[in-house]
């Protein structure tokens, strides 16, 4: 799993491609994450969240200010600057209460697009309607897993409410990290650094339990990110987790069945869907050159080499290292799905995964989707020559290739 979000994070860099949403590890959105710091005894600030206009309305009505704040609920960053494809600026606003219809009826149904959600946005099916806060100071905290220190991170700055990325630059000295020792958790001295890097002004022992509530809901709900931007501090001192952003590993699903229930399958690419159902890691990019291999690291090197040779990849697939006939014929129709693709190159080398199995998925997908591109095949390890044999006398126009640099000049030559 690990090594799987490590790849996609380097090939959508390295493809320089828009972020379509990660499929490995669950994301909730903020009324969902606001639910279980609650539950962890996290100051949150009172919200509902409605799916409807008249659920916003009478959510507004409930709350009973004469102002309320309606936020867009999608699984990306940046949404107060966001703008929705209808025009309408921002996705977070501050209104009287009396104008909640008009702007719910905007926001549901929209997309909304930040600089997280690429340039196709995240369709807004959900809106959170808030209590507005007297807040004194914005600041932000995290914690992340940290490979440096190999255990949890935290990470805070006296100053919030915007991009971390931007505060590291303009204020990098006002970004502390604090590694916790994963097996004794915070120490007092820990903690104490953490209020001291917020500059909390209140009651810091009380902020110090807050801190703690945190980290134990990283640590309980096996999440890979515990991130509040703002943790605000209220005009009595107190903090509050104006807003909450969390990530779980998918590898905990078994421990956290109720937390993956709430999975928003709308905020995901259907084609990495398909593939999580089939146990296949997939990312869509914008080339036209499928990819089927096993292997993170072959999934790099095969897309590297596509590009050298002047092709452009349009996905990363990866099948594992046990798929069987059905989960590559599932893999074909995924990467099929994509109107774009042109050719298909499949990048095989066979140790755990057998060549022969590989090719008879290979010839089953051929037979039953009809393929109407190219497909080039390399396959090498275990069972290579009896794959071979599967693949040439099967009667199908498959184009082999002897090693991964003849695919890629096959592949790019076949759509020439």
């Amino acid at each position: 799993m690990i090594l799987s979000s490590l790849a996609r994070t380097a090939t959508r860099r390295a493809m320089n491609a828009p972020s379509i949403g990660a499929v490995r590890y669950l994301n909730l959105h903020e009324y969902q994450s606001a639910q279980i710091m609650k539950d962890a005894g996290v100051n949150v600030p009172f919200g509902i969240a409605a799916h409807t206009v008249e659920e916003a309305v009478a959510a507004a009505k409930e709350i009973g200010d004469e102002s309320v704040v309606i936020k867009s609920q999608i699984l990306a960053g940046g949404r107060g600057l966001g703008t929705f494809t209808s025009g309408l600026q921002g996705g977070v606003h501050i209104i009287p209460t009396s104008d909640v219809e008009d702007y719910a009826s905007k926001m549901l149904g929209g997309t909304l697009v930040t600089k997280q959600s690429g340039p196709a946005g995240k369709p807004v099916n959900t809106v959170l309607l808030a209590k507005k806060m007297a807040l004194a100071r914005e600041m932000y905290f995290s914690i992340i897993m940290d490979r440096a220190s190999q255990g949890p991170l935290i990470i805070a700055c006296s100053e919030g409410g915007t991009s971390i990325e931007d505060l590291a630059v303009s204020s990098p000295e006002k970004v502390i990290k604090v590694p916790i020792d994963v097996v004794k958790g915070p120490t007092d001295e820990d903690i104490n650094k953490v209020v001291d890097g917020l500059e909390v002004t209140g009651d810091k022992a009380a902020a110090g339990e807050q801190i703690r509530a945190l980290y134990n809901l990283f640590v309980d709900r096996d999440c890979t990110m515990v991130e509040v931007n703002p943790l605000a501090e209220d005009t009595e001192g107190n903090l509050i987790a104006a807003d909450a952003k969390i990530g779980f590993d998918d590898n905990a699903g078994f421990r956290q069945k109720d937390i993956f229930e709430m999975t928003d399958h709308t905020q995901e690419d259907p084609r990495e869907v398909a593939a999580g159902k089939w146990d296949l890691n997939y990312i869509g990019l914008d080339g036209n050159i499928g990819c089927l291999v096993n292997g993170a690291g072959l999934a790099m090197s095969t897309m590297d080499i596509i590009s050298l040779r002047g092709g452009s990849p349009a996905n990363f697939l990866d099948v594992g290292g046990s798929a069987s006939v059905d989960q590559i014929k599932a893999a074909f129709e995924i990467i099929t799905a994509d109107e774009h693709v042109k050719a298909i190159l499949v990048n095989i080398f066979g140790g755990i995964m057998k060549c022969d199995t590989i090719a008879s998925g290979i010839i089953e997908a051929s037979r039953s989707l009809d393929m109407k591109v190219p497909v080039i095949v390399r396959l090498e390890g275990t069972n290579v020559e009896a794959g071979k044999k599967l693949l040439e006398e099967s009667g199908l126009k498959l184009i082999t290739a002897d090693d991964l640099d003849d695919a890629a000049v096959k592949a790019v030559a076949a759509i020439a």
